[in-house]
């Protein structure tokens, strides 16, 4: 078997792949601390082809070193706004027709894999802090819990595992939904 050359992968340019079809959702970052874990989320993000991201409170913003040694040049391809406050972001993409889901560990959270997302709806997940996760004041504003099933003696995945983890599945029920990829 051969590897593919990066000329063989067929890859979007910026300019066309903001013209592309996204995947119909928005991540929000609550307060993430680490702009390495901010640079690999846009490099996630562009890779699903989500259509924006919210970066909140002290969440980096690019441009930023460290943000760009790990996004590896999806800050340009993925749309992003900041907010100073994660709650204004979330009732924001609320009043655009956005279904509000944390990826938390909550009382009646829902597990993933029974987590069905609905063809035509448009879905913003919030990613939380790496020590605290999602904050308080958001997690009275959701509309739903989202939990990745865990089965070892940690806790939690790091958040760029988690964005990836959700978004792979997001993904591939749009992709069973008739979202054409």
């Amino acid at each position: 078997m051969r590897k593919l050359k990066l000329e063989e992968l067929n890859r979007a340019s910026v300019s066309e792949f903001k013209e592309q079809e996204k995947l119909p959702v928005v991540v929000v970052l609550d307060n993430v601390r680490s702009m390495h874990n901010v640079g690999s989320v846009f490099r996630t993000c562009d890779g699903f082809a989500v259509e924006k991201i919210c970066l909140c409170g002290i969440t980096g913003q690019p441009p930023h070193r460290e943000i760009e040694k790990t996004a590896l040049g999806a800050t340009q391809s993925i749309d992003w706004a900041h907010y100073a406050d994660p709650l204004q972001a979330v009732q924001e993409l609320r009043e655009q027709g956005y279904f509000i889901i944390a990826v938390e560990q909550a009382e009646k959270s829902i597990m993933l894999n029974h987590f069905k997302a609905e063809t035509g709806k448009k879905y913003a997940l919030v990613f939380g802090n790496e020590v605290n996760g999602v904050s308080d004041e958001v997690m009275k504003n959701i509309d739903a819990c989202i939990e990745i099933p865990q089965f070892g003696t940690k806790h939690s995945f790091n958040i760029v595992v988690s964005a990836g983890i959700v978004l792979w599945d997001f993904f591939c029920q749009n992709t069973i939904n008739g979202i054409k990829r």
